[in-house]
This record gives structure tokens, C-alpha cells and sequence, in this order.
């Protein structure tokens, strides 16, 4: 009885461990299938990629910092002409 219940203990071991390889490749390809399809609709929907949006932001903060020393010379000029226009 010993042995039959350690084959029966065995065969449902190596059951359990099939069920668990068998339930992660399930896991790994409904990931993939998951990932697949938000892809395709971030695509369709036309979403910008975060190093893009990242990189036109820098862009927009450096073009303000330089309008606004731009700014500040043409006040400084426009100062200049009217003392010596005074």
C-alpha cells in the first residue's frame, strides 16, 4: 500500500509540475498577445513616444529661455535709443 501511495504521491507531483510549466507559457503568451494589442492602438490613436514628447518639451523650455533673453536685449536696446534720442 506504501509503494502504490508513493507512485500515486509521484504521479501527481509530476501532474502538478506540467500544470505549472503549462500555466506560466499560458501566462508568457497572453502577456505578449496583451502588449501586441496596446501597441497596435497606441499606433492607431497616434500616441507620441515618451523620448519624443521628452525631447520636444527640452526643446520648448530652451526656445522659451532664449525668447526671453531676446526679449530682455531688445528691452535693453529699445532703453538705449531713447536716452540717446532724449
Amino acid at each position: 500500500m506504501i509503494q502504490t501511495s508513493n507512485r500515486m504521491f509521484d504521479e501527481f507531483a509530476r501532474l502538478m509540475t506540467g500544470a505549472a510549466g503549462a500555466a506560466q507559457g499560458i501566462r508568457r503568451e497572453v502577456e505578449e498577445i496583451v502588449r501586441t494589442q496596446a501597441e497596435r492602438i497606441l499606433r492607431e490613436l497616434d500616441v507620441v513616444p515618451r523620448e519624443e514628447f521628452d525631447a520636444v518639451r527640452d526643446m520648448a523650455a530652451k526656445a522659451r529661455e532664449e525668447n526671453e533673453k531676446l526679449e530682455a536685449r531688445i528691452a535693453a536696446l529699445e532703453e538705449l535709443f531713447r536716452e540717446k534720442a532724449s
